[in-house]
């Protein structure tokens, strides 16, 4: 009898030992963004972040981790332990044109679990002031006059608004020479101070400048306009249809991550989406919520492969090269 009792204190030990262990979360989690504090990523996974913390009962660390386009913060991603406590933030530039452009020492869709797509974000079209011209077609006219090709920013090789740049002088018939920083931040900080001349930038980086009067805008890269930015004309309404991109985010954990920690992730994301004050915040910033379907981890793992197919070419043939 003293046995069998043992026993089953045991076995009640041990199963209380595994459901402590298998709790999700315990500590503090960590967000990798991988581009400088300030900018367009940062800000959106900030107020994310700050949400999902109450979903998940647990604090959320976002770490900036700057370099190569976001290719090193995807790499410091893909290297933690598939344990839920390390999650990487990243978009079109990280998680499909690094694929193209870098030796990246990982495989961006192998060695990730998708978790959730997040808002995404129409380009804009902006230069410094001191650019004279007032409307698309003038600022086409004035690049293509240049005896030198204008300044371009971006976040380096690869990211958003290089690849955005890089579809710009297609669609545009231009040239530009690009300045990459560790993130879009410092670069509009430079085309405010006038420091290089243009940038086909994340609206929501962009846009409060725009309000303020510092920087020019000519057009959105989308087939409508966008409500908070009304008075920005669509690329199509500027005179270069069809010159649309989006750029569109999401959310990864390191491959072989259990599938219910991925699910709970995934679930304090959407709580966060759906909460009417985040929403306001992100939809200020010209950010544009995912529809419900396109909510799961299933819908992120095939739209990048999506993405991978239509972006892999035209990034190739532009033969972009890593300074």
């Amino acid at each position: 009898m003293r046995r069998t009792v043992l026993a089953f204190f045991v076995a009640l030990s041990a199963f209380c030992g595994n459901a402590f262990a298998d709790k999700f979360p315990t500590h503090p989690i960590t967000i990798v963004v991988p581009f400088s504090a300030g900018g367009p990523s940062d800000a959106m996974m900030r107020i994310l972040a700050e949400r999902m913390k109450t979903t998940l009962g647990e604090t959320i660390l976002v770490e900036n981790t700057t370099g190569a386009g976001g290719s090193i913060g995807v790499g410091r991603v893909v290297h933690s332990p598939p344990d839920g406590y390390t999650v990487g933030f990243g978009h079109l530039g990280t998680h499909v044109a690094n694929g193209a452009i870098y030796k990246l020492g990982y495989d961006l869709v192998n060695d990730l679990e998708p978790v959730v797509l997040l808002p995404s974000n129409p380009m804009v079209i902006v230069s410094k002031n001191a650019v004279p011209a007032k409307s698309l077609p003038e600022l086409l006219a004035w690049l293509k006059s240049q005896p030198q090709p204008a300044t371009a920013g971006t976040a380096g090789a690869g990211s958003g608004s290089h690849v955005a740049g890089l579809a710009f002088e297609a669609a545009g018939g231009i040239t530009l020479q690009y300045v990459p920083y560790r993130g879009t931040g410092p670069a509009l900080n430079d085309l405010v101070a006038g420091q290089i001349d243009v940038i086909v930038d994340q609206l929501s980086n962009s846009i409060n400048q725009v309000r303020a009067g510092t920087i020019r805008a000519y057009a959105v890269t989308d087939s409508k306009r966008v409500e908070q930015a009304a008075d920005i004309p669509t690329t199509d309404e500027a005179g270069l249809p069809g010159f649309h991109m989006t750029l569109w985010s999401g959310l990864w954990v390191p491959k072989g991550t259990p599938r219910d920690i991925v699910t709970q992730l995934n679930a304090a994301a959407v709580d966060a989406l759906n909460d009417p004050a985040v929403r306001k915040q992100l939809e200020n910033l010209g950010l544009q919520m995912p529809p419900a379907d396109k909510l799961t981890p299933q819908a992120l793992g095939a739209w990048q492969q999506a993405e991978i197919a239509k972006w892999w070419p035209i990034i190739k043939a532009a033969n972009v090269k890593v300074d």
